[in-house]
């Protein structure tokens, strides 16, 4: 029987090969995702793109992806405009505002976007970061994307009661603020039509279900229409 410095020894490896397993996990999924992005960017480079860069409420979290609202958008774009548009889903369930900004310099480089909307920021409130700080953040994407020569649209969020009004309007307003300081077309909320009925919600109450998808489509083009005609 091994003694017990030697299984100690062993157990520490293993938590240790965990967790480098669970911390490069992510790092594989964008690697994915951005070799995907430059295959479809060079098969289709004659057609305008419009870039989504969020987190699960835009990855079609828990559905297949043919039924997420950004499918649902790139479906419409093909029915009801005639120029020819693609839609690149950069979006990640997990994902806040300092990820996407880190992710996006690369996928300005493969998608070549001429819009991108940015639907971050969820994540953030839920973790109880300073809303500063995803302001900060959501300021620099946009500058990025701006200087790609892309518009922007944001799309915030709203983050649920027991955080506390103080923390609810300090949080709902940096979007506001980053939108104004960078005269940006902003969605007070992705999930607006949505968030007050529970039946259009998965089970954990936090991500849309596939009855949702519909609505949070016809949030984003309300204010997508015009972006595209610019």
């Amino acid at each position: 029987m091994p003694s017990l410095s030697v299984r100690n020894t062993v157990s520490l490896l293993i938590a240790v090969m965990l967790s480098l397993v669970l911390t490069t996990r992510r790092a594989l999924a964008v690697v994915v995702l951005l070799s995907c992005l430059g295959s479809s960017a060079l098969a289709d480079a004659g057609e305008r793109v419009v870039l989504v860069v969020g987190d699960s409420l835009s990855a079609a979290f828990n559905m297949d992806q043919a039924d997420g609202w950004v499918e649902l958008l790139r479906q419409r774009l093909n029915a009801e405009d005639a120029d020819a548009w693609r839609v690149v889903n950069g979006s990640i369930s997990g994902d806040t505002t300092r990820g996407g900004l880190s992710r996006l310099p690369a996928l300005l480089d493969s998608a070549e976007p001429e819009v991108v909307i940015i639907a971050l920021g969820g994540n953030d409130g839920l973790r109880g970061l300073q809303p500063t700080e995803i302001q900060r953040n959501l300021g620099a994407m946009i500058e990025l994307a701006q200087a790609a020569d892309a518009r922007v649209l944001i799309a915030g969020v709203r983050i649920p009661a027991n955080y506390g009004a103080a923390y609810s309007r300090l949080f709902e307003a940096s979007f506001q603020r980053v939108a104004d300081t960078h005269d940006v077309t902003l969605i007070p909320s992705i999930l607006a039509g949505v968030e007050e009925r529970t039946e259009l919600f998965q089970s954990d109450g936090i991500h849309p279900s596939i009855d949702a998808q519909p609505i949070i489509l016809e949030t984003i083009w309300t204010s997508l229409r015009p972006l595209l005609n610019d």
